[in-house]
């Protein structure tokens, strides 16, 4: 393969591909704490319980996961020289819109801590859905190349 990796491209793009796996399950399921969470009474061990989760869920596997899913992406961009196509251009949109919602999903998150949520249980479900659809256009970008 042609680029800076050379033979260790197929490397960088196994573990670009299991990031962004781990980042995926992990999106999918915080806003869905967040629906339980907003059922939970104000500080019983239920709330306190979901708070440990969603932290633990954040820190220990969203976070890092999407710091290697962007590492080896650039990695991959660069090698490819993936920037001057079309195709890369919505990929990396949908990536950007993703990584926003990530620091809001962080912002929720602290909100809860703080037993200071000001969304609803209808608000979460609705953004369990957003990473999903951001995910299909990601995947389709970037095996299909439609453009």
């Amino acid at each position: 393969m042609a680029g800076f990796l050379g033979e260790a491209h197929l490397w960088v793009k196994a573990l670009h591909i299991l990031a962004v796996i781990a980042w995926m399950a992990a999106f999918l399921y915080l806003p869905r704490l967040f629906v339980y969470h907003c059922r939970a009474e104000t500080g019983s061990k239920q709330s306190e319980t979901f708070k440990v989760m969603e932290r633990r869920l954040l820190r220990g596997i969203m976070n890092p996961s999407m710091i290697v899913a962007w590492a080896a992406g650039l990695a991959l961009m660069v090698n490819l020289e993936a920037w001057t196509d079309g195709w890369f251009h919505v990929k990396a949109t949908a990536v950007v819109v993703l990584t926003v919602l990530h620091m809001m999903a962080a912002r929720w998150r602290r909100d809860f801590a703080a037993d200071a949520n000001r969304h609803s249980e209808r608000f979460f479900r609705v953004m369990n859905e957003v990473p999903a659809l951001l995910m299909v256009v990601i995947v389709i970008m970037a095996v299909v190349r439609p453009f």
